[in-house]
């Protein structure tokens, strides 16, 4: 059955969106699944179509929370957590909403999203477009079910200078903190004007002791114990992503996702490749797991890592793992591949497995370094 789904979304589904402007098609999907999920039956029928059966060794306990599949999706399609309960419903173990900051902002000006399909890869320079933390907050409380964890990344609006940066991130923590299941800072989105300016130096110091901080007060007002990750860029050299990973190892955090999207163009070839922002997809799987690859041995495996950039297929979501990632991200994948990608995934996975003589996932995290 989910090789028919695959082709009906090869060959039908996906020629009719990639015929749209690619933003104007990204609201459709949202749309379509935040509509699904408020339709009682439709969540449990998409389940039973793209759903994925928990299967012992992909089954992940971490930060306090279970992810019946290590495969989440990544920030930046569902931005004001209107689609959770539909998208919830596709075989995802995890999802990220937002970026979302204190303020309403409406982004860059568009066209701001761009196709490059030989490639398998978008280009995108919205801005951190969302309604603002109060409307997440009503989002999410409004939800009946929450079948997966629902991660929350976080950013400063655009006006906000980096002096007062802190002051946002702390601000979407508090006001997220009931509906958070864990807490992304997003500090690497290349869009948003010297925002990664924020990974360095005194200023990651400052940002992520503050942020913790904060998190540890509200952990132990309301008796729990929420995680707080950072996301970083994939644009950095070997030099900066130690100093970035002392200050990150030093500030409490409890988890790091790599990466962001990429300004480099090695491996694209699209005419879109000349549009600015922020690249993701096939081209930036490389770097991507280089990254992850490059943490696990800086941290030596003493914090967990999501990985995230250019995951299509079980290999690329096993190679993350193998360098070092304790659970994968998708975004583009899911836009070329469609909802089936997550059994695919998750079927590919538990293969690469039993090939490799690993009873449990966890064994194969870092497997590279051994």
């Amino acid at each position: 059955m989910n090789g028919v789904n695959t082709l009906l979304y090869r060959y039908i589904v996906k020629p009719l969106l990639f015929k749209m402007d690619p933003e104007r098609a990204h609201h459709l999907v949202i749309g379509g699944m935040s509509k699904a999920g408020r339709i009682p039956g439709v969540p449990a029928l998409l389940r039973g179509i793209y759903g994925v059966g928990e299967d012992p060794a992909l089954k992940t306990e971490l930060f306090g929370l279970s992810f019946h599949t290590p495969i989440g999706l990544a920030a930046g399609l569902d931005k004001n957590a209107e689609a959770v309960s539909g998208l919830s419903s596709v075989g995802f173990g995890f999802m990220e909403v937002g970026t979302v900051t204190p303020k309403e902002q409406p982004g860059n000006e568009k066209p701001r999203m761009f196709r490059l399909p030989p490639d398998e890869a978008l280009i995108n320079r919205m801005g951190f477009n969302n309604k603002g933390a109060d409307s997440m907050l009503h989002s999410l409380e409004a939800l009946r079910k929450r079948p997966i964890p629902v991660w929350v990344n976080i950013g400063k609006n655009k006006v906000t200078p980096n002096e007062q940066a802190q002051d946002d991130y702390l601000s979407c923590l508090r006001t997220l903190y009931p509906v958070a299941d864990l807490f992304v800072i997003n500090i690497s989105s290349p869009n948003t004007p010297d925002l990664r300016n924020l990974q360095h130096g005194d200023e990651l110091k400052s940002l992520l002791q503050a942020a913790v901080s904060d998190m540890k007060r509200l952990n132990a007002e309301h008796g729990r114990n929420k995680a707080v990750l950072v996301k970083i860029a994939p644009d950095v050299s070997d030099a900066e992503l130690e100093q970035m990973t002392n200050t990150i190892m030093a500030s409490g955090v409890s988890g790091i996702i790599a990466t962001n999207t990429t300004l480099s163009r090695m491996g694209a070839e699209h005419s879109n490749r000349l549009e600015g922002g922020g690249l993701s997809g096939r081209p930036l799987e490389e770097r991507s797991t280089q990254v992850v690859s490059q943490l696990y041995r800086l941290t030596n495996g003493s914090i967990p890592i999501i990985g995230s950039g250019g995951v299509f297929s079980a290999e690329d979501a096993y190679r993350k793992i193998r360098a070092g990632a304790s659970l994968v991200e998708i975004y583009t994948g899911f836009i070329y591949r469609g909802p089936g990608v997550n059994r695919d995934l998750a079927a590919g996975l538990a293969r690469l497995l039993a090939r490799d003589g690993y009873r449990h996932i966890s064994e194969a995290v870092g497997a590279d370094h051994r």
